[in-house]
């Protein structure tokens, strides 16, 4: 069992509602922390400077901005992201801890470049009629907000959540304050302060990899090794980030969508409620994160295990329905969770976006939005079971046909009207949850066999 795993016992040991709850809270913040810091330090930075900007429409040009960094590098990183914890923990599993600084070294050189490339031509082309700073800017803001997935990827796959939330939380802090600070500099001085707090989580995030991994190198590409490279990992990390942000630019360069800065464009009408129901995802991911690390991590470390070491029949298919369980009981209750959260939406949402001073206008959107991100949630606590029993072409398959459904529901959902905005990526993500629960169901029925063979092959 993993530290945070016995932590999150240790918290949840007493039995009472409080200590549950405290567990549980716990569970979110490691878990969505950085996620609805990003969401939030966004909308922070517009919210409190809107009453001293003289030209308004700045902050507008700034979330979109800042939004369109989150989401592209998230994209452009994502084929590093996975392949790379995967080349970490086997070297971990080996004992081989001297090649992890120098690969990770190594790994953000490489995306350093890419991005880094990418960056320049987006400056000259993109924002070719924007000011020099503007895109300067944008250009070290993608860079580094690159760097930052690839090192949180790495040190959450080695269970420093606490550093990581608490990084982010720093950077946060930071970038809210300077942009408010600079505010008067305009849109110019809104995005300093949002890339400075970002270059301090990155600064943060790389002093912790060098403090608990030594190295006789500084950079190897040892990760890049056809031999070590995951080819299906880079394809799943690549497809699941398109997936997740596909019908965003699909409603951006569609008819809803307006330019706002170079060929930057958005969607008044999706963009307000989804980031919303964004925010409506702490009680699944703190259900999903609690259940996966107090149980299933267990009882799945106990099956591979009664089968690696010539466990007897009974004992292996005891830890295999003690798994199985595990899986069911945190996806239930994700389910469960969720389902609570979008009645609440559906009873109060109303109020909530009165509270914002958001037209009501927006609801509909609201309650099938809400629907939506909760089905991400159960996919991804599906996708992740799989990877625990290591069935990466399940994964691949699953996270292709996401991209291909949300991209294509979205588009025709546009071309009907505004009565379906917002079901095109509600439903590919309940059509990939239904399969993925049936692959799920049948991978666990032939997983004693298949580990089996290839224990004896290998």
């Amino acid at each position: 069992m993993s530290g945070v795993g016995i932590t999150l016992r240790k918290r949840a040991r007493r039995g009472s509602l409080s200590t549950e709850l405290s567990a549980y809270a716990y569970a979110g913040m490691i878990s969505a922390g950085p996620l609805i810091l990003s969401i939030t330090g966004i909308l922070l930075i517009g919210i409190l400077s809107l009453p001293e900007m003289a030209h308004p429409e700045q902050l507008v040009q700034f979330q979109v901005s800042a939004t369109y960094l989150t989401a592209l590098s998230l994209i452009a990183t994502g084929p590093f992201q996975l392949s790379f914890t995967r080349f970490i923990s086997d070297r971990l599993y080996k004992r081989q801890f001297s090649r992890v600084l120098s690969n990770f070294n190594g790994v953000t050189l490489v995306a350093t470049v890419v991005t880094g490339l990418l960056g320049v031509v987006a400056m000259l082309t993109v924002f070719k009629d924007e000011s020099l700073m503007y895109r300067v800017l944008m250009l070290l803001g993608f860079v580094t907000l690159s760097n930052i997935w690839i090192g949180v990827t790495f040190l959450t796959s080695v269970k420093q959540y606490h550093a990581v939330f608490l990084f982010f939380f720093v950077g946060y802090v930071v970038a809210v304050t300077l942009a408010i600070r600079l505010n008067g500099y305009g849109l110019e001085g809104l995005l300093a302060g949002f890339v400075i707090g970002h270059v301090i989580i990155l600064l943060a995030l790389i002093s912790l990899v060098n403090y608990k991994f030594r190295s006789d190198r500084y950079i190897s590409m040892d990760v890049f090794d056809r031999r070590a490279f995951y080819v299906s990992l880079a394809l799943i990390g690549f497809l699941f980030n398109l997936g997740v942000w596909l019908d965003k630019f699909v409603f951006w360069y569609s008819a809803t969508g307006q330019k706002v800065i170079g060929s930057l464009h958005a969607s008044v009408i999706y963009d307000i409620p989804i980031f919303i129901a964004y925010l409506c995802i702490i009680p699944g991911m703190a259900v999903l994160f609690y259940r996966l690390e107090t149980s299933f991590v267990g009882d799945q470390r106990q099956f591979f295990d009664a089968v690696r070491f010539g466990g007897t029949l009974q004992e292996i298919r005891y830890a295999h329905d003690a798994m199985v369980r595990s899986a069911r009981a945190a996806l239930y209750e994700v389910l469960k969770v969720q389902t609570i959260v979008v009645l609440l939406i559906f009873a109060f949402g109303g109020k909530l976006l009165g509270l914002l001073g958001i037209s009501v206008l927006y609801l509909p959107l609201l309650h099938i939005d809400v629907i939506g991100v909760s089905l991400q949630i159960l996919f991804l606590g599906i996708l992740n079971i799989f990877f625990y029993i290591d069935r990466r072409n399940s994964v691949l398959s699953l996270t292709a046909l996401f991209v291909v459904l949300n991209g294509s529901l979205t588009w025709f959902t546009l071309q009907v009207g505004p009565n379906l905005y917002g079901y095109g990526f509600a439903g590919s993500l309940l059509i990939v949850v239904l399969i993925a629960m049936y692959m799920l169901n049948r991978s666990f029925g032939l997983l004693e066999y298949q580990t089996y063979m290839l224990q004896s092959n290998s």
